[in-house]
């Protein structure tokens, strides 16, 4: 297996995709050193939705292959380009004749992206070839809110085994996503505005495409599992989704400093839209938003370290989504949440490129990240042993992704049914960032079980296991229950190739300490 040729799609779309640290000048630098390396009811026939389909704009024309149909680069509103820049999403234009969508639309600007385009707002949909009528999985792609595209992720076998139609989404990033300004109203949040007019594109259109407009997930993996929960959250997704699938994207998540890289600030998902305003009044040397719209887009995206967050105290976002889920301010709809078992390790894997963590260094990052006091503490349950690099990569394992997630488990299943996984397959394919080190269920890990990715091969092991989590997840798209022995929360069905099994995540992962 082949990673280096496309590790530039895998890490910076699919694994270095958290919160404000992934964007710090220090993190920057080791993504780039890696990346260095790498509606209307439509015609339906005998055998299910026709290669060329009506929407609500046009006509397109897909194609067939692998028993699915993919209509790749469709678009769902205007490119928010000129005058539209950090504006809501507009209408896309009707168009004449038949659209051809044999080929993805550009991916969403991003530093070092080649074809990259503010001319972005595209999806794909990719739908079994027999006839039916079936759940929508609408997919929301990680990339630390900054970069990735959703047609980096095949989903055919998902499609086609699962029987379910599936669409893939671009939306704004970074400082074109999430800019604020005093004189924007509601900014800060066009990342997500966008993700919401792609929900409405559903709605009109999916059964066109022999989808059901009123069985619709909403599925994301880290930022674009924040995402989710975003829209669990935002008053204007109500209806618009009816179930929710977050990997590895809890709201609750958050990194106390030097977590994500050395040196790092605390980082959170979330900030309240006057702190990004204040930032963006002054931006690039800007007094006015004419001056702003008229800068080049690369100058825009030297932006990203400071908006890649979304904004709460907006109409998107009223409140922080922290104290949404808290008081129960959420749609009501099923949750299926979770986390890979070994999260950080493909932080701790990148932290050492600079140098190894040794057993006094990691005692150093403790204390800085903790306190003296605590840090005793920490090191108490968590000795460096043989590897001081994996005792850090548990800490952050422990701390900042998987006991926040069980967290908000606790707060959805409230008033929601909750379904809990975590992914554990050990030898999952991996890049070879640190020669020697273990990356085991790493960050993004159990996306290539889920959607096809180029240059990622599984064992046949392996395959089953893809085979059991593609059912799981599309039993729980078509009936809010991933079934096949799973048990609502606070049980964990922990997923690994030889089998699925029942787990307690919060003892495994010593919450209890946390809290």
């Amino acid at each position: 297996m082949d990673f280096t040729s496309d590790l530039p799609r895998l890490v910076a779309a699919a694994v270095v995709v958290v919160g404000v640290g992934a964007c710090s000048p220090h993190a920057t630098s080791i993504i780039e050193a890696r990346q260095a390396l790498r509606g209307p009811q439509g015609p339906q026939g005998p055998q299910g939705p026709r290669e060329t389909v009506e929407t609500d704009k046009g006509r397109v024309k897909g194609v067939a292959a692998d028993g699915v149909i993919r209509f790749q680069g469709i678009p769902y509103a205007a490119p928010p380009i000129g005058r539209l820049r950090w504006r809501p999403p507009a209408a896309a234009a009707p168009w004449k004749g038949v659209r051809s969508a044999a080929e993805p639309g550009p991916i969403c600007a991003q530093p070092g992206a080649k074809g990259s385009s503010e001319d972005c707002l595209y999806l794909d949909v990719t739908a079994p070839a027999r006839a039916g009528r079936r759940p929508v999985v609408v997919w929301l792609h990680g990339g630390a809110f900054s970069s990735g595209s959703g047609s980096e992720y095949d989903a055919a076998r998902m499609a086609e085994k699962g029987d379910v139609v599936v669409v893939t989404v671009n939306s704004r990033l970074g400082a074109l996503g999430f800019f604020a300004h005093p004189r924007l109203r509601d900014s800060g949040d066009y990342g997500l505005q966008d993700q919401q007019a792609a929900l409405r594109w559903v709605r009109a259109n999916a059964a066109a495409f022999g989808g059901d407009p009123g069985k619709v997930t909403l599925m994301g993996q880290s930022s674009g599992g924040a995402s989710v929960c975003a829209q669990l959250t935002s008053p204007q997704a109500a209806g618009l989704f009816h179930r929710a699938i977050i990997e590895s994207g809890s709201c609750l998540q958050n990194w106390p400093r030097n977590m994500l890289a050395p040196g790092d600030a605390a980082s959170r998902y979330w900030a309240p839209v006057t702190e990004l305003a204040a930032k963006g009044r002054t931006a690039l040397g800007c007094r006015t938003l004419g001056c702003l719209r008229a800068k080049p887009t690369a100058e825009v995206l030297s932006l990203n370290g400071a908006f890649h967050q979304p904004a709460y105290g907006t109409a998107v976002l009223p409140k922080n989504p922290v104290a949404a889920l808290a008081e129960g301010a959420f749609h009501r709809v099923p949750v299926l949440q979770g986390n890979t078992k070994d999260e950080h390790r493909l932080f701790a894997a990148l932290f050492t490129l600079d140098r190894p963590i040794t057993a006094a260094r990691y005692r150093r990052l403790l204390t800085e990240t903790f306190g003296e006091q605590q840090a005793a503490r920490v090191a108490r349950r968590y000795p460096p042993g043989r590897s001081a690099s994996l005792a850090w990569a548990a800490v952050g394992t422990d701390r900042a992704w998987t006991c926040p997630t069980l967290a908000a488990d606790r707060l959805l299943a409230r008033h929601v049914p909750v379904y809990s996984f975590e992914f554990a397959d050990e030898r999952a394919p991996a890049p070879d960032l640190k020669p020697g080190f273990p990356m085991g269920a790493y960050h993004g890990s159990e996306l290539p079980y889920l959607f096809g990715m180029a240059n990622v091969r599984l064992a046949p092991a392996q395959v089953l296991l893809s085979n059991r989590m593609i059912a799981a997840w599309t039993r729980f798209a078509r009936t809010g229950a991933p079934g096949g022995g799973w048990r609502p929360f606070p049980e964990t069905m922990q997923l690994t190739p030889g089998r699925d099994l029942p787990v307690d995540a919060g003892a495994e992962h010593h919450c209890a300490f946390w809290r």
